[in-house]
């Protein structure tokens, strides 16, 4: 569900094999934000999305954002020539000022982007489905932080770290007060009784651009959706779900830890929605 090797290009604050200052702030803290962008011929998925996410988590986190058009044009220089690729954006709050976790007001941002290649997806994925397991890792609850996308990760490092069996393509996790949140590289959704539910976010988890993007098409096409404070019966319950991210779109589970799951019409009406969005990079 995500690129693979080594990045095809690197920039620093829009310097092609910039440098890193050794006082980073998000390597020494994880302080700042990221995102993955899917890019079909030169153009990025959901970028005006994208952008809007990152202006977000830095009011949430007092960062001082870029100009929204310094970032499309690194953005846009980044995935230019390639077919498929995906562009990585990180900000961080910048090299630290004065040691220690305080803040001085003199940090100045860090921009650093990064172009993967994007090998083709195996079709049958989002036909035939995805195999599904539940982590064992529980996350953490912190509300200052919930639905953003910031640089602390290795919650998710450790859970992926809990299989390694190829034909498993993701894990659902589940939050220290036994609240479903969402997949380890994805968000999730339930269909029941043909309503849409997808984990509320508002103590941890990451609000992902296609979970946003899938909650707007099923308004449009008026099926039912409703975020809500999921657990473990909820989702011994249902016998369809999906996973999304900006990466892989929209995948129907085919199995649940080892219990078999459905495809239904819901899902099968959301691909239809979201293909030519996919295929096409649509921009917002």
């Amino acid at each position: 569900m995500t690129a693979e090797g080594a990045p095809e290009g690197v920039w620093v604050n829009g310097r092609p094999n910039g440098t890193l200052s050794p006082l980073e702030r998000g390597l020494h803290y994880g302080d700042g934000l990221f995102e993955t962008i899917a890019c079909l011929e030169g153009r990025p998925r959901f970028l005006k999305l994208h952008l809007e996410r990152l202006e977000t988590g830095c009011a949430r986190l007092a960062i001082p954002r870029p100009s929204r058009e310094e970032l499309r044009r690194e953005i846009l220089a980044a995935a230019a020539g390639a077919g498929r690729a995906i562009v990585k954006v990180l900000l961080t709050r910048g090299p630290a000022a004065a040691r220690g976790y305080a803040t001085t007001g003199a940090e100045q941002p860090t921009r650093l982007t990064l172009r993967y290649r994007w090998e083709e997806d195996d079709p049958r994925l989002a036909v035939e489905g995805v195999r599904v397991r539940t982590a064992a890792l529980r996350l953490s609850e912190s509300p200052a932080l919930a639905g953003l996308k910031h640089l602390n990760r290795l919650e998710q490092v450790l859970a992926r770290r809990e299989w390694n069996d190829a034909a498993i393509g993701e894990a659902l996790m589940f939050s220290s007060s036994a609240r479903l949140i969402s997949g380890v590289m994805s968000n999730v959704f339930l269909v029941e009784a043909g309503t849409l539910r997808t984990p509320l976010l508002d103590r941890c988890g990451v609000a992902g651009i296609m979970r946003r993007v899938v909650l707007r098409e099923a308004a449009c096409v008026g099926i039912p959706a409703e975020e809500a404070a999921l657990d473990a019966a909820d989702l011994a319950r249902t016998r369809e779900l999906f996973l999304t991210s900006a990466v892989i779109g929209l995948r129907p589970v085919r199995s649940l830890d080892g219990r078999a799951c459905e495809t239904g019409a819901v899902t099968r009406e959301l691909q239809r929605r979201l293909a030519p969005l996919l295929t096409g990079a649509a921009d917002g």
